[in-house]
């Protein structure tokens, strides 16, 4: 119906997920999300950040020289702490990401030329590749980071999810021709 200039109606060319997954050359990755996955995320991420590494560092030398030079029940206290917290503090970090994504049960990846599209049975998430600054690849996963400066958002993609060994070539092409390796 057209009101003052204007018809109602929907535009059909817009895009949708299902656009993204038809694609012919889109490589297809069904994994469920595992604590090591996130890891290696977390990992990769402080790696290329490298701040975290150099803090813990100066705090680990601070704690360290603190005790050296009181050596009492107090700083041995302080320093078994700043190691504990050290050593435990991604573990907890690993766990608390793991329960915001775990639930949502088996992840359907679909990598392409337009995007990353992944579904769970509860959600649909698109990103195109402006999102992302660069890729990592590991052993067992793909890392892709984000293009803010603190590196907020990461998408971990683990080869074990694909399902023959050329979609793993396949993958690593479509990752080189949309956006580069860090």
């Amino acid at each position: 119906m057209a009101k003052d200039g204007w018809t109602e109606g929907t535009d059909n060319s817009a895009e949708t997920s299902g656009d993204l997954v038809d694609e012919p050359s889109a490589v297809q990755l069904v994994y469920r999300p595992q604590p090591a996955d996130t890891r290696v995320g977390l990992r990769v991420r402080d790696r290329i950040k490298r701040t975290k590494l150099v803090l813990r560092g100066v705090l680990l030398v601070l704690g360290v020289g603190f005790w050296l030079i009181t050596i009492d029940v107090v700083s041995t206290g302080l320093l078994l702490f700043v190691v504990l917290w050290m050593w435990g503090y991604p573990r907890l970090h690993v766990a608390y990401i793991q329960r915001i994504i775990g639930w949502q049960g088996e992840y359907r990846a679909t990598v392409s030329a337009a995007g990353i599209t992944c579904h769970s049975d509860y959600s649909t998430l698109v990103q195109k590749w402006s999102v992302y600054q660069g890729y990592r690849e590991t052993a067992h996963h793909f890392v892709l980071l984000s293009r803010d400066p603190n590196i907020m958002w990461l998408e971990v993609l683990p080869k074990r999810g694909v399902h023959e060994a050329e979609d793993l070539d396949r993958l690593r092409a479509i990752l080189d021709q949309h956006t580069t390796r860090v």
